[in-house]
């Protein structure tokens, strides 16, 4: 079954999970030719292994905390903030606390591309 994304113009929630953290996965909410966007959802202790991406990202925190781990730097994000990483940055995730984020992904359309 293929994954329903939103369409442009329709409304989405991103209204905090709370309770309901550990038994949302994470998903993708809206996908167009130029931006994808996803909610992250990371239970505490949860990690995302060091990866990279073509385009630029957004990593908006919903909700809990979670350091975002650069080569370079570690950035800690709480409720309310926002983290923006360059193309092709590698990064990894771990939550603190039960925590949930918007990601907004550009997408970068090099077949050459990472």
């Amino acid at each position: 079954m293929a994954l329903t994304h939103a369409q442009p113009l329709d409304v989405i929630s991103i209204r905090p999970l709370a309770a309901r953290i550990p038994e949302t996965k994470t998903h993708s909410l809206l996908k167009t030719d130029q931006m994808q966007l996803m909610r992250l959802v990371l239970v505490a202790g949860q990690t995302v292994p060091e990866h990279q991406v073509a385009g630029e990202i957004t990593l908006l925190c919903l909700e809990g905390r979670v350091l975002v781990n650069t080569p370079g730097r570690q950035c800690r994000l709480g409720e309310g903030d926002l983290v923006v990483l360059p193309a092709h940055e590698p990064h990894a995730l771990e939550a603190q606390t039960d925590s949930s984020l918007l990601a907004t992904l550009l997408r970068h359309h090099d077949t050459q591309a990472v």
